[in-house]
This record gives structure tokens, C-alpha cells and sequence, in this order.
């Protein structure tokens, strides 16, 4: 009689397997595990000018014409043009400087990346159990950061493990880990049915559920209205989401803090770095401060201004490919 051998063991996001195969254990399963390395892209003048297929030639401009009006709101980005390209990378250094001090690593994703919303690395790649999966984004200015994010995991030696196609559209902007076994998924303007589901197929093999969250028009990614700041709490813009996902929070026994009229918006889009240390943009008002410390998070803030009035914060600016597990 031969004895066959069980050669799917043992499972591709396994430890051992991650680390014989791949050289370390790759991805997230949480906002919130300590973070070890992130994919960033520094603003700088040159590619901000420059489209992301363009071959780093300078824009004509007409792709954020194009996009203006169903990708973000007219005024709602400063022109390209009259950005504050030389705050934009001190604020980026600064950022990079400060996950340094907690022993972050920082990759970058290249010099051949080009587009107005390049130095937000966070929506092409989402990062799972065990590796990446590639988004596909559906403006102009943005179309093809992915094929450039792709090659920058390929370098890392992250496995990929699925490209959205098709016309599925996702950014990883609007998604995010409730739990390890709890992915939320902003549907909107670019990110729709068939980009989640594939996605799900993913998450699906790996025993995480996806939650969707259908957001108001105008609002293209969850994370300007939602952040996982420690395993049991959020923060929260409830004017920008539904109710039932709020719902949907509290059933998992996740409470919710949300922003009141002297917080600055932007708050919520930030980055926790390890358990109970998040880094904010300046704008916290004193008494949502005083909540959050009360439940014992040590709160960073960091000046990010100048790249808000390009349309992206501090979570747009980091995609985190490698984060501890919550045990």
C-alpha cells in the first residue's frame, strides 16, 4: 500500500509555513497589534505633479478634472498646483521619524509611483493573514499605483495573494479589521460589490467575515469616519455612517466614542502603533481627549495639515503589511 503524504499541512498562513516559505510571518489580523513594518510614499513635488501612468511626466491636469466631481468634491482638495509640497514632506519625515522611535520599519514604495494621491500608500494593498491583496482604483489620478504598490511587495517578498480584476474596485482606505475574525468594507464611489466580494473569497478561507458598510454619498473610504483605537473601542463619526453598522459594533461589545462639533474630522484617521499608543493629527478637543485617556490610551499628535488639504490623513499616509497578532 503507498502512504500518501498530507502536503497542504501545514496551512499557508500558519507560522511555520509563513516563516520556511516566505521568510516571516507576513500581514495583519487586527487595526490595532503592534506594528512592524508599514508601506509609505513620501509627497514629493515631482511625482504629485505626475500621473501614475504617465512614466513620471508631468500631468496635463485633465485627470483631476475628470475626477474631481465623482471622486472627491469640487474645492474639496487644494488644486495640485498650490499644494504645500515643501510642508507636505516635512510633515511625512516628521511621521516617518516617530513610527521610527517605536521601531517601525518603513518601506517605501518607489521612484517609479507617480499621482496627486500617491503618498497615501494605504488603498493599494490591504493587508490579510498572511499576505496582500492588490486593490484595483478607479480614478485617474490614481489608476496604476497598484501595479507600482505590487512591485514594492514583490521586493519586500510579501505573497501576494490575490489582485482585484475584473470590475471589481477596492482602496484600502475603506477597509478595516473590527476583530481577527471581522473585516468592515465601506462600499462607495470606489469601492463596490464586486471588489468586496472578492476580497471576501480571501477573508472567507481564513474564517473572517465581512461587514458592509454602505456610506453616504460623497464619502469614498471608511477610515474618514472610523478607527479600531484597542480591541473593544472605536472612534467614531456618526453623521458619516450607518446606524446599523454602529449596531453591528456594539453586538461584538465594541464601544463607540464619537467625535464631537470642537474635534477636528481628521482625528479619526490615524494609525495605532502598538496596544494603547495611537498617533493623532493635531485637532483633539480636550474632552474627547479625556475619554480616550480614561480607557488608557496614550494619544501622539503630530502636525499633518498640509497633507490634509490634498485630501488624505495620517492612515491614508501608512499601510501597515505587518502587524502582531492580539492574543
Amino acid at each position: 500500500m503507498v502512504s500518501l503524504p498530507n502536503a497542504t499541512e501545514p496551512p499557508f498562513e500558519s507560522e511555520r509555513e509563513q516563516v520556511e516559505v516566505w521568510g516571516r510571518v507576513w500581514g495583519c489580523d487586527s487595526e490595532v497589534g503592534r506594528l512592524r513594518l508599514v508601506l509609505m510614499q513620501p509627497p514629493e513635488r515631482r511625482r504629485l505633479l505626475a500621473d501614475p501612468l504617465s512614466g513620471g511626466r508631468p500631468s496635463d491636469l485633465s485627470s483631476d478634472a475628470d475626477d474631481e466631481h465623482w471622486y472627491w468634491a469640487p474645492g474639496e482638495c487644494t488644486p495640485r498646483s498650490d499644494l504645500r509640497f515643501a510642508a507636505m514632506l516635512t510633515e511625512w519625515h516628521n511621521l516617518v521619524d516617530v513610527l521610527g522611535g517605536w521601531d517601525v520599519e518603513v518601506a517605501t514604495i518607489g521612484d517609479a509611483a507617480g499621482g496627486r494621491f500617491s503618498c497615501y500608500a494605504r488603498d493599494p494593498v490591504v493587508a490579510v493573514k498572511g499576505g496582500a491583496v492588490v486593490g484595483r482604483l478607479p480614478a485617474l489620478t490614481r489608476r496604476g499605483e497598484q501595479r507600482w504598490a505590487a512591485e514594492a511587495l514583490a521586493r519586500l517578498g510579501m505573497p501576494v495573494i490575490r489582485t482585484v480584476t475584473g470590475a471589481g474596485t477596492l482602496e484600502g482606505g475603506s477597509v478595516a479589521w473590527v476583530d481577527s475574525t471581522c473585516v468592515a468594507v465601506g462600499r462607495s464611489n470606489c469601492v463596490n460589490e464586486e471588489g468586496t466580494r472578492q476580497l471576501e473569497e480571501v477573508l472567507g478561507g481564513q474564517g473572517v467575515e465581512v461587514l458592509r458598510v454602505d456610506l453616504p454619498f460623497g464619502e469614498i473610504h471608511l477610515d474618514g469616519a472610523f478607527a479600531m483605537l484597542l480591541p473593544d473601542l472605536a472612534l467614531i463619526d456618526p453623521v458619516r455612517l450607518p446606524y446599523t453598522f454602529v449596531e453591528q459594533l456594539d453586538a461584538r461589545g465594541i464601544d463607540s466614542v464619537p467625535l464631537r462639533e470642537d474635534d477636528d474630522r481628521w482625528i479619526v484617521n490615524c494609525l495605532v502603533v502598538r496596544p494603547g499608543l495611537v498617533v493623532m493629527p493635531e485637532g483633539l478637543s480636550g474632552e474627547t481627549r479625556s475619554r480616550l485617556e480614561k480607557r488608557g490610551l496614550e494619544i501622539v499628535t503630530v502636525p499633518f495639515d498640509a497633507m490634509h488639504e490634498n485630501g488624505g490623513g495620517i492612515r491614508c499616509s501608512t499601510c501597515p503589511l505587518v502587524r502582531d497578532p492580539i492574543s
